[in-house]
């Protein structure tokens, strides 16, 4: 398996994503995949959402791969070529959400998003355990985002804000007139039970339906 970068610019943004992913976890697997001449960076995180990002590129052949996420970053560093080697293959159990019928429920201002996760990093710290922030915590709803008209609310839980912090995806950067104006915003989208919200610099998705356990009685 090679994947192919033609454009270093592109390189330096998948390898500071997956730098991020190895930050967040040592152990960190990465799943790509490849279509139209993008490529398409997965990976899970601690706090139980999926971070995404994608970049010009190709794999060869064009299935998906999974590479450990160490690997892929010392690929990414030390092999400047266009051709890369990701590396032995990783495990990948997580399911991805589907390609398209996604639809835009709003935008929000990433300034907005970026106080909310501060103030949660600094309950986290106030009320962490000795496995890390308390799941009610990670649970809280800290934003509901209602799409124009009748449309199902979309929910936001401080976990999937904690994960757009921790991945950097809420920077500025260079913007249009409307954009320096106003701040940079971040697209709040939704597709059958899943939850996507897009940043400048990547995007976090989430299941939006949990399964409940089924209870037998005696």
């Amino acid at each position: 398996m090679t994947l192919r970068l033609a454009d270093p610019t592109d390189r330096d943004d998948l390898g500071a994503f997956t730098a991020r992913v190895v930050r967040l976890d040592q152990a960190a697997a990465i799943r790509l995949t490849a279509d139209g001449g993008r490529v398409t960076a997965w990976a899970s995180t601690p706090f139980e959402v999926l971070v995404t990002r994608s970049v010009a590129g190709e794999l060869d052949p064009p299935e998906p791969v999974t590479a450990h996420a160490s690997s892929l970053l010392t690929a990414l560093a030390v092999e400047r070529a266009e051709a890369i080697d990701p590396g032995p293959p990783a495990a990948w159990v997580e399911e991805l959400p589907p390609e398209g019928g996604w639809e835009r429920v709003d935008e929000v201002p990433a300034a907005e998003l970026d106080g909310l996760a501060d103030r949660g990093l600094a309950l986290a710290r106030e009320h962490a355990g000795p496995m890390g922030p308390p799941a009610s915590l990670l649970d809280q709803t800290v934003l509901t985002v209602s799409p124009p008209g009748a449309g199902r609310p979309v929910t936001v839980p401080m976990r999937v804000l904690f994960a757009m912090s921790g991945m950097g995806f809420l920077g500025a950067g260079p913007g249009g007139t409307e954009e320096a104006e106003q701040g940079p915003r971040v697209r709040v989208s939704a597709s059958g039970s899943w939850t996507r919200i897009d940043a400048r610099y990547g995007a976090v998705v989430r299941h939006r339906v949990v399964s409940l356990p089924l209870l037998v009685t005696g």
